[in-house]
């Protein structure tokens, strides 16, 4: 009797899976038609519209919740992220921008954000594609180039490529390449780093052209590539700890203390509670800029009160909050939006998506991992996540640019055709690992950490994510009538209940 009523509870899972999964997929296939029909597809690479929709429904994580802006942006990234996806001579690469652009290396290729081209795609389920990308970056990018292209902008790849492993798992890749990503970190050492030991870089080759503090021909060392640099040296001792070679690990993990001191010590601005530029020629700048929140994406300020306090400037109004988001220069600063004629990439004040994704990252690290938190919470996270989702727009359709007007929304380069499905940010990872909060580990365990309130959110389903190769679907539903789970917290591994709670707290799942 006790198997047959297994049997059965097996099968009521299976089919109450599979009626939620019918559901999630009329949505996508509403959304696809609907970007479908707005596309006049000029530039077609891998996987054209036609196929989005099979695509779609293949590879990616399927969402249900009740923030429409949410909602739909996130199937839009998805949709926009799969255009970029390109095949080469020299392997499969994902494109910054959909148009062919002068600045570009070979196939249309720009390293810039290249960080979050992999953390982005990491939660694809078919994602082996990623591995010939970083291999393009590592092996052939600069082959037979006048000037090099990997390097042409600061990039955090060490850091990406672990947190591409934490979900997709190959310890023999990582083994294969960590003798080259110590080669390449003591190459930007050659090229970046000052006799101080901070690394300097200009403006335009951190992606930030016409910034309040620096400029194209100046070597300030930025918050922006000392904190990728550090984050760069975590990475590779823990890659070094992974594949067992202890005196890469005992290297980096010296020398990323050693850098994690010197920004502590040299681009803190204990006055104005904030992380800051250090000139050249002279001290800190005294502006506080949006790359001041980096460092949080990499877990370099310690746990204290002191450092905290910077992120009271975000959702403060003459600060970083502006009405379409945060701003990339704080909004006191007199100069705010002065330079350049305010539609050729300006990094004074104006919205960059590239630098809302980075901040918002930060800001849930903050929240979650630093207990000495004050002055902001998960209410403050989500309104900033809400308007990083609906900026995404132009003439009332779904849209992603380079860059907005704070106050309007308005995409300052126009219906640029090199401008649309600008692939510079994430938004997809920022919803799956910040709000619904899963904590990609190195280890068999899912760790989910959510940011959510059901206040926020009364119900919510997160569908075939593949991590560490499981197929997981995660519901919450407050009253039980959305899904028919059961009240709360229900998370299926391989089709199989494996946690059911009432609250949408922190909870772990052994996977072995």
């Amino acid at each position: 009797m006790k198997i047959k009523k297994s049997i059965l509870a097996l099968i009521f899972c299976a089919l109450s899976y599979a009626k939620a999964q019918e559901k999630l997929v009329e949505k996508v296939q509403a959304y696809v038609q609907e970007f479908n029909n707005n596309d006049n597809e000029a530039v077609i690479n891998k996987i054209p519209n036609k196929e989005a929709y099979d695509w779609m429904i293949s590879n990616v994580p399927l969402l249900d919740c009740p923030d429409k802006d949410i909602e739909q942006t996130y199937y839009f990234r998805w949709w926009s992220y799969r255009k970029h996806i390109k095949s080469s001579p020299e392997g499969t690469l994902v494109t910054e921008f959909i148009e062919p652009v002068k600045h570009a290396g070979k196939y249309n290729s720009i390293s810039c954000a290249l960080g979050h081209h992999l953390y982005e795609g990491r939660w694809i389920r078919d994602n082996a594609f990623l591995k010939e990308y970083i291999d393009f970056w590592l092996y052939h990018a600069d082959k037979n180039q006048s000037k090099p292209r990997f390097h042409q902008f600061s990039s955090w790849l060490p850091d990406a490529l672990l947190a591409y492993y934490k979900v997709n798992p190959d310890k023999q890749y990582l083994r294969d390449r960590l003798s080259d990503l110590d080669l390449d970190f003591e190459k930007w050492e050659k090229e970046r780093k000052s006799k101080n030991g901070l690394f300097w870089q200009f403006d335009v080759q951190d992606g930030m052209e016409e910034s309040v503090s620096g400029g194209r021909k100046v070597h300030n060392m930025r918050p922006s590539i000392n904190s990728y640099m550090y984050g760069n040296a975590v990475a590779i001792a823990t890659i070094a700890k992974l594949v067992s070679n202890s005196a890469l690990e005992k290297k980096y993990s010296t020398y990323a203390q050693s850098l994690r001191k010197l920004v502590l010590d040299s681009l803190w601005d204990n006055e104005d509670q904030f992380f800051k530029t250090r000139l050249e020629k002279g001290g800190l700048h005294p502006t506080r800029e949006a790359i001041g929140f980096i460092p949080w994406y990499f877990h370099l300020p310690p746990d204290k009160t002191t450092y905290g306090k910077a992120w009271l400037q975000l959702p403060d109004t003459t600060g970083f909050n502006a009405p379409w988001g945060t701003t990339t220069a704080e909004r006191r600063e007199p100069t705010f939006r002065t330079r350049g004629t305010g539609h050729s990439c300006e990094w004074d004040g104006a919205i960059w998506p590239f630098t809302s994704s980075q901040t918002i990252r930060g800001m849930a690290n903050y929240l979650i991992d630093y207990k000495k938190n004050q002055g902001i919470d998960a209410n403050d996270l989500y309104e900033q996540v809400h308007k990083y989702a609906r900026s995404h727009v132009m003439n009332g359709k779904p849209y992603i640019g380079e860059y907005q007007d704070e106050k309007t929304g308005e995409w300052l380069k126009g219906d640029n055709p090199r401008s649309k499905f600008y692939n510079h940010s994430t938004f997809a990872d920022i919803i799956i690992q910040d709000l619904i909060g899963i904590k990609p580990q190195a280890n068999s365990v899912l760790e989910i950490k959510p940011l959510i309130s059901k206040d926020k959110w009364d119900y919510f389903a997160l569908t075939q994510l593949t991590y560490h190769n499981k197929n997981i679907a995660i519901y919450w539903d407050v009253t039980g009538k959305k899904y028919n789970k059961g009240k709360g917290l229900t998370i299926y591994v391989d089709g199989m209940k494996s946690l059911q709670q009432r609250d949408l707290k922190n909870c772990k799942i052994n996977l072995k």
